[in-house]
């Protein structure tokens, strides 16, 4: 199951990844395509170009996590390209993508900040 608890971040690889690729392939993806760090305590995902396939690559403390889920029915709601720039997103909207939902919610209930009270 997949533990975002520790997650500082998500990425998503815009547009299509070709998903034949495992760890070593997808690792590289995010070190050379993003310029970002593989072994960060963020989420790195991937979807194929249908939209019913993804990918999510984590490091958790000595190894990789390879997260896979494939839909029977329906498309994920994927950003188009953006020129192989990862797209930061939270982790309430990746839910929302785990869902079948666009990660822009208008109905949503806006995220509040707590103050403190006197």
């Amino acid at each position: 199951m997949l533990n975002d608890a520790s997650v500082e971040r998500v990425y998503l690889a815009c547009g299509s990844t070709d998903l034949r690729k495992s760890i070593d392939g997808l690792a590289v993806l995010v070190k050379e395509g993003f310029e970002l760090d593989p072994f960060s305590p963020y989420l790195f995902v991937f979807c194929n170009r249908k939209r019913d396939k993804l990918k999510i690559l984590q490091w958790e403390h000595n190894g990789f996590w390879l997260h896979y889920r494939r839909l029977e029915k329906g498309k994920f709601q994927w950003p188009a390209d953006r020129e192989f720039t990862p797209l930061k997103i939270s982790r309430r909207e990746l839910r929302w993508l785990l869902d079948g939902l666009p990660i822009q919610q208008r109905q949503a209930h806006p995220k509040v900040t707590a103050r403190t009270v006197l």
